[in-house]
């Protein structure tokens, strides 16, 4: 027997349309533009990862002073896999200084002892001491010759020897946390929803060329009604990382943070978390024990809030701080 099925696909969309290994695009589809933007903004600020926090100088005679070379150790991407599950935050840690839980010590001693000028490199860091993996806290190196970013330049006689602690963060408390370098986010590529209003001087099509995304959707006809009612469907998003974590994990570990921000919602407003709004649905209507009760005989008469009853001091202006004008029966609120 021939039964008719319905396969029309059912919830969010993905085409992966370029993979790389520091660089994902892609297209995402039957969602709405603010679960889309949701993902991007999580994605640029709140995936964690790992960066050198605190520096601690014995000994620098470069040119550069401890601040800048702190700034620019602290720039140097780090390998984070697995630290969201691996490493802890150093605010819920229980140590009481730093561990290998919540922490990697990386040290820096490099001095010049030729006439040439001596670079050093990320590749110079070395981790010591244990960590939560074997990965996390190495120096990422992307360039072919595998020296990665540089530090400082040191002539004949100059010496750099610091040690690096490098933590678990994210981007929204300070860029150097970020995964990404850049999140390309683009919908309707040919403007067909109105939403961009281009400013140009002579003709807005020669000098506001439409991007690659379009050939992926098609242009309203020019003689099409607008519809004021339709909303973005598909979107291009544009994935760079800088290599502490896999393209596809950032995304992923974005996904796992929308949705405990969304559960953590969720959790307030149904009143299963703590605080929430609803522990006396909870009850079937019974009354908390730990509930404020009035005093007897007070009836709600005896308050600054009650309709026509009097203040705590009485109809009268006569208040242990003299005379005010609320008097009258109430605060005048």
């Amino acid at each position: 027997m021939d039964y008719e099925m319905d396969i029309e696909p059912t919830g969010p969309q993905v085409t992966v349309r370029e993979a790389e290994p520091y660089h994902v695009d892609f297209k995402l589809s039957s969602v709405d533009l603010a679960f889309a933007n949701s993902l991007r903004r999580v994605i640029l600020a709140e995936v964690p990862t790992m960066a050198i926090d605190l520096v601690e100088v014995e000994r620098n005679t470069s040119v550069l002073p401890d601040e800048f070379l702190a700034h620019r150790l602290g720039l140097i991407p780090l390998n984070s896999k697995n630290c969201d599950q691996d490493v802890e935050y150093t605010r819920d840690c229980d140590c009481e200084d730093r561990c290998a839980r919540c922490s990697v010590t990386l040290t820096l001693h490099a001095r010049c002892t030729g006439d040439e000028i001596m670079p050093v490199y990320a590749r110079d860091l070395v981790v010591t001491g244990e960590r939560a993996n074997e990965w996390v806290g190495t120096p990422v190196l992307t360039d072919p010759e595998g020296k990665g970013s540089l530090i400082c330049k040191l002539r004949r006689g100059q010496e750099l020897k610091m040690t690096c602690i490098a933590k678990k963060g994210m981007a929204k408390e300070h860029a150097k946390w970020a995964p990404t370098a850049a999140v390309g986010f683009e919908y309707d590529p040919h403007n067909n929803l109105r939403h961009v209003d281009y400013w140009y001087e002579e003709d807005p099509i020669k000098e506001w060329p439409i991007s690659q995304n379009a050939a992926w959707e098609h242009a309203a006809p020019p003689d099409q009604p607008f519809d004021y009612d339709a909303t973005p469907n598909n979107f291009y998003i544009d994935v760079e990382s800088i290599g502490n974590l896999d393209p596809d994990t950032i995304i992923q570990q974005g996904i796992v943070v929308l949705q405990r921000k969304l559960a953590t919602v969720i959790s307030s407003l149904s009143g299963a978390g703590n605080g929430g709004m609803g522990d006396d649905d909870d009850m079937m209507g019974v009354r908390s024990p730990d509930a404020y009760e009035p005093p007897e005989g007070m009836d709600g008469g005896f308050t600054a809030y009650a309709n026509g009853g009097t203040s705590a001091w009485g109809a009268s202006a006569a208040t242990p701080y003299g005379a005010t004008p609320y008097s009258g029966g109430g605060y005048g609120y």
